[in-house]
């Protein structure tokens, strides 16, 4: 696989065709789950997430404290649920500012190396297929965005703790080094709420290279497109 193109990749060498699995998105008569690390999470059984995890140097310490300081605030004053007007000036402050930060490309960026992203990809696809079903991901110098839906009776955040553990691990003995954190402890992730929300999710995978401003190389990107809507 040549680093920084799209590929669709098929099951197997057969020539079969890439496996699907329907798309659903947030259930809001089912139960959901709320789960507190350092950020809060929705929890739901059967639905895909748009996922982005970064390197433990992506966002200097003072930036990142007062992004936290500043999201606790506001979410004091806005408890949920929410309109979508109020969901909206979240992303726009919250989700929307710590991506603008991670594409100017701050800290080491790591990823940047082709031997790390090529380490970091081959735990990302370990289970697919198997634990999990990644529709769309992006491997960028200082993080990561992923489309992923659990199987039946997977949990997300053992999974991301799996694939982040283990390629840490890896990229650590690659770089030579012990005992350094490489991803940041927590995870961003949002349920996705409908087919709209999947196809802006994608569109937003695949032209984050380019806002970025990356050359070929730098990057490596896979639209498999697992997921279909009824």
């Amino acid at each position: 696989m040549l680093p920084g193109a799209a590929h669709d990749f098929p099951d197997s060498s057969t020539g079969a065709p890439p496996r699907r699995r329907r798309f659903r998105g947030l259930n809001a008569c089912a139960p959901i789950h709320i789960t507190q690390q350092r950020l809060p999470h929705w929890v739901q059984e059967g639905v895909t997430y748009f996922v982005t995890f970064r390197l433990a140097d992506a966002v200097p310490v003072q930036l990142q404290q007062q992004w936290q300081q500043e999201r606790e605030a506001w979410l004091r004053f806005h408890p949920e649920p929410w309109t979508t007007e109020v969901e909206d000036e979240y992303r726009r402050l919250f989700p929307e500012r710590m991506d603008q930060w991670l594409d100017a490309g701050m800290g080491e960026c790591h990823l940047r190396c082709a031997e790390l992203r090529d380490a970091v990809e081959r735990h990302v696809r370990h289970f697919d297929g198997e634990r999990y079903d990644v529709d769309a991901f992006v491997l960028m110098p200082n993080h990561v965005h992923l489309l992923v839906t659990p199987r039946a009776g997977q949990a997300l955040f053992e999974l991301l703790k799996a694939i982040k553990g283990t390629s840490a691990r890896t990229c650590n003995k690659l770089l030579g080094r012990t005992g350094n954190s490489f991803w940041m402890e927590d995870s961003y992730n949002r349920i996705v709420r409908d087919s709209e929300e999947l196809t802006a999710f994608r569109r937003y995978i695949e032209a984050n290279p380019v806002r970025a401003g990356l050359r070929p190389g730098e990057f490596t990107l896979s639209m498999q497109n697992v997921l279909y809507v009824e």
